[in-house]
């Protein structure tokens, strides 16, 4: 499934995936990889500049991810254009979500915007039955 959500102008789409041949369920370490595209929708360029990310499990253990960019860069995104990367998270239980913003800054004029990550489910196949 692939969530979406649009804020000013830019559009994040996330697309999870579980990696069991990465994952111990045993050892209570579920891995999961998604995929992050974001859109420019509007008309002028934007660069992301930092991520929040909120994890949370099903044993009710919240993280907080911050930092710059993602994957280790800051994107310029043109207008009509979209930038995408894949990344990881690791749940200590079967079933959890994330969400979270990145923070832009439109160029040329130098506002700064928060958008929305949307929440999506990260749960291992075998609990969908």
């Amino acid at each position: 499934m692939i969530y979406t959500a649009t804020t000013q102008m830019v559009r994040v789409s996330v697309k999870a995936n579980y990696e069991g041949h990465l994952s111990d369920p045993d050892r209570e370490n579920n891995i999961f990889s998604y995929h992050v595209v974001i859109e420019n929708i509007g008309q002028s360029s934007v660069q992301l500049l930092n991520r929040h990310w909120k994890i949370h499990d099903s044993l009710f253990d919240l993280r907080e991810v911050n930092g710059e960019g993602v994957i280790g860069e800051k994107p310029v995104i043109e207008a009509g254009e979209f930038h995408e990367y894949e990344s990881w998270c690791s749940l200590n239980s079967e079933v959890g979500r994330m969400w979270g913003t990145y923070e832009f800054i439109r160029v040329g004029s130098g506002d700064l915007f928060e958008v929305e990550i949307p929440e999506f489910q990260l749960i291992v196949p075998y609990k969908l039955n």
